[in-house]
């Protein structure tokens, strides 16, 4: 063996050692990794339910806070609730910019009714406002009725049977909405407020009982814009809410 082997030789020995005093020697009873995704890497134990398809992923809650998941609000390390609950960035994307007044409100109504889904209500809002301006045009009272307030309610009917009472109908065609945007909200005690500005489009017109057009165009489609407030008790069980208020825009 020459020099240079010798030489090669010691200094993979002295490696060898090293590596072993750092890293330590293998016993086979060494914990294996830790997989967050795997029952037996999770620090608490096998899952308890005994279900193996629930996956346990590993969570770092802030010190001094828990989340309540059951009662939907946050709290402190000694189970108090905060006097606010935990507000979401970006929460109303696309219906309210965050720090104006529209999405105060809407955090206003959210704190009272945890299920409150503003989207969810656009969308409701839109098949409401399709249905009574239908009804309204058939002088379907019994469809009116559980929409609408008293208030506005009464106002249609006197409206609806003016027309009975001339022997006039009116010819409608309900073509769609081009535009239903959440103007502004507003909460008085649990009583809240919500103005939609509709832009629909339909043909319509006003026959009388010789079935002679006297007002409007059965043919010509015409843009309506329209300005609605529902309103709605957000601590009650009904989950619905009625037209208050209309109005004519621009």
């Amino acid at each position: 063996m020459t020099l240079i082997n010798i030489i090669l030789l010691a200094i993979a020995v002295g490696v060898f050692l090293k590596l072993r005093s750092v890293l330590g020697r293998r016993t086979g009873h060494e914990r294996p990794p830790y997989d967050p995704y795997s029952d037996t890497g999770n620090p608490a134990g096998p899952n308890p339910s005994g279900n193996d398809k629930v996956v346990t992923l590993p969570t770092r809650p802030r010190a001094g806070q828990a989340e309540s998941a059951a009662r939907g609000r946050t709290v402190d390390a000694a189970g108090d609730p905060f006097a606010e609950p935990f507000e979401i960035r970006n929460r109303w994307r696309g219906i309210a910019e965050d720090g104006t007044p529209l999405a105060d409100a809407l955090n206003a109504i959210a704190r009272i009714d945890r299920g409150f889904d503003a989207e969810a209500f656009l969308g409701g809002a839109r098949a409401a406002y399709e249905m009574i301006v239908t009804a309204f045009a058939e002088g379907d009272r019994a469809a009116l009725r559980p929409l609408l307030s008293a208030d506005v309610f009464a106002g249609f009917e006197a409206a609806i049977a003016e027309r009975d009472k001339k022997g006039q109908h009116v010819e409608q065609s309900f073509i769609g909405i081009d535009k239903a945007v959440l103007s502004s909200a507003s909460l008085d005690g649990s009583r809240a407020r919500l103005t939609i500005s509709f832009r629909s489009q339909l043909t319509s017109c006003v026959k009388n009982a010789d079935g002679v057009v006297i007002e409007g165009d059965p043919v010509t489609i015409r843009e309506v814009n329209d300005i609605w407030t529902f309103e709605r008790d957000v601590k009650s069980r009904d989950p619905n809410w009625k037209l208050v208020a209309t109005g004519a825009s621009a």
